[in-house]
Parts: structure tokens; C-alpha cells; sequence
């Protein structure tokens, strides 16, 4: 492990993202031109005095969670990820190394921006990546573990308390989209493994999967409007929102609704109570 530069890259990135990036004030009395070391070690789930040591070039080996952590807290691209895994001579693992498990940066700049507004970055196969506290306070906090229970989409199809999001008479119109979003995932990825391996497990354990996927219906889901099911404003209407990341392999979803409408109005509402009394966590 290269402690000094380690130590050094993580100082260069540091200084790199400015306040404003994460939603923060640049503030007449700040003497750095970036972050300060507490606010990278927030960002990352860190104690400040670890990542402090980190940058003096002291302490042990960063296991690849923190490292992937603070790559995500630093804003740092692929190519600089790697490099930051290489310096601290940790190997990449193909999960983390994929080009979907990382947030891209021009993503992450435009949630930390929505802050009026729920809204999230999910995978094109609508794993969860990165959640603002609205959208937490709507649906829930992301899933943890690894596997395909990440995806909204398997749950979806595999576990009825999933469905408890959406109000009963809306499941049809869901299950139809979700799968002519896999569709066209599916054809523009082809022979992927992670796509293959979920759509050969969602035809076996759905027979509604399997229906619809032989209907062969493609198209990726833009725009939606949609019913959710909150457990303290009862249903609330709102028109979803997606953005394309260049590559297609992520999305960052946001949620509105005209002013005047009811559904404004518990959005306004919803930034008040917060996440209290939330269940279980979805992602899209």
C-alpha cells in the first residue's frame, strides 16, 4: 500500500469538490478551497479522525467498503476509483468494478441539487444507488445486502409486500411496464450476465413474468404517472420522471406535481413528517 500517495490523491480530490456540489454553503470563513476532511468523512460514514489519518499518510489498509465509500464521497469517476483501490492495493472486485455500482458523477451532482423534490439514482435494473431524504420519507430506505432482492423489479415479482407501494387496481399497469423496461434492458444488453441470470430466474418463480415477457412488449419507462401509497398521507398522485445517464446503465428518477394539485400539497407535507412511521424500503 502506497500510504504517501494514497494520502496525497485523496487530498488532490478532496480539494476538487466544492461546497456547492453537496448542497453546502461556501461560507466567507472556509480556508479550503474543497471539502474539509469532517465533511468527507461524513459523506462516507467515516469517524473524522480516521479519514484524517488517512490523509496524513498513517493508519491501516482501507478495506474496499471504505474505499468505496469515500470514491462515492469524493465524486470520483471509474477510471479514478480504480486508482484510488490501486494505491491502496486492494483488488477490484467484478461487483464493485461494474459500471453500474457506482453513482456517475453527473447523476450525483443533479440529486444533490433536488432538494424540494423526492428523488433518487437507480440501475437500469432498478437497483437503488442513491436516495435523497425526500425520496427516503416517500419510499422508504434503499435495501441492503447484495443479490438480486436489490432490484425492485425481482421483488416485484417474487415478494407481495412489494406491491403494497402501489394501490391493488395499479399492479397490472406496473407489472406491464416494469417488464417492457426489462425488455429492451435485456435486448440492449444482450448476453449479460446479470440480466440473464434475472430474467431466467423471474420466469421460473412468476407465472405473470413469464406471461408478459412472451408478450415481448419493449419499452423503457420515461415518464409515468403513478399512484404511491404512503403510510401516513394515504395515496398520493405524482408524475415520475427519468433520466438517462449516457450509457443507458443508470437513472435518476424524480417525483412532482403541479402546484395546486393534492399531490403537491402532501409533497410540501411530506418534507415536514419526514421518514416517521416508514416501513419497509423500495426503490422506484
Amino acid at each position: 500500500m502506497n500510504h504517501a500517495e494514497l494520502a496525497a490523491f485523496l487530498k488532490s480530490r478532496r480539494d476538487r469538490v466544492r461546497p456547492a456540489d453537496i448542497g453546502l454553503p461556501a461560507g466567507p470563513r472556509r480556508r479550503v478551497p474543497g471539502l474539509r476532511r469532517e465533511e468527507v468523512a461524513q459523506l462516507a460514514g467515516l469517524s473524522a479522525d480516521y479519514y484524517t489519518e488517512l490523509e496524513r499518510g498513517r493508519g491501516a489498509q482501507p478495506s474496499a467498503q471504505v474505499l468505496a465509500a469515500l470514491a462515492r464521497a469524493l465524486r470520483l469517476s471509474g477510471d479514478e476509483r480504480d486508482h484510488l483501490f490501486h494505491l491502496a492495493d486492494r483488488p477490484l472486485a467484478p461487483a464493485a468494478s461494474g459500471p453500474a455500482t457506482l453513482v456517475q458523477p453527473a447523476l450525483l451532482g443533479l440529486l444533490d441539487r433536488l432538494g424540494t423534490t423526492p428523488a433518487q439514482v437507480i440501475t437500469d435494473l432498478h437497483e437503488p444507488l442513491a436516495q435523497n431524504p425526500l425520496a427516503v420519507a416517500l419510499l422508504g430506505a434503499m435495501p441492503t445486502g447484495r443479490g438480486p432482492e436489490r432490484s425492485f423489479v425481482y421483488r416485484w415479482f417474487t415478494d407481495p409486500a412489494a406491491r403494497g407501494l402501489y394501490p391493488a387496481e395499479d399492479h397490472p399497469h406496473h407489472s406491464r411496464v416494469f417488464t417492457a423496461d426489462l425488455q429492451a434492458v435485456a435486448a440492449r444488453r444482450a448476453k449479460d450476465a446479470d440480466v440473464t441470470r434475472m430474467v431466467a430466474a423471474l420466469r421460473r418463480r412468476s407465472a405473470e413474468f413469464a406471461e408478459l415477457w412472451e408478450q415481448r412488449e419493449v419499452a423503457l419507462r420515461r415518464t409515468d404517472h403513478k399512484r404511491i401509497v404512503h403510510p401516513s398521507l394515504g395515496v398520493i398522485e405524482l408524475d415520475c420522471h427519468n433520466l438517462f445517464s449516457e450509457d443507458g446503465r443508470q437513472r435518476l428518477l424524480w417525483f412532482s406535481a403541479p402546484p395546486g394539485t393534492e399531490g403537491h400539497a402532501q409533497l410540501e407535507l411530506l418534507s415536514v413528517i419526514g421518514t416517521q412511521d416508514l416501513g419497509a424500503g423500495v426503490d422506484s
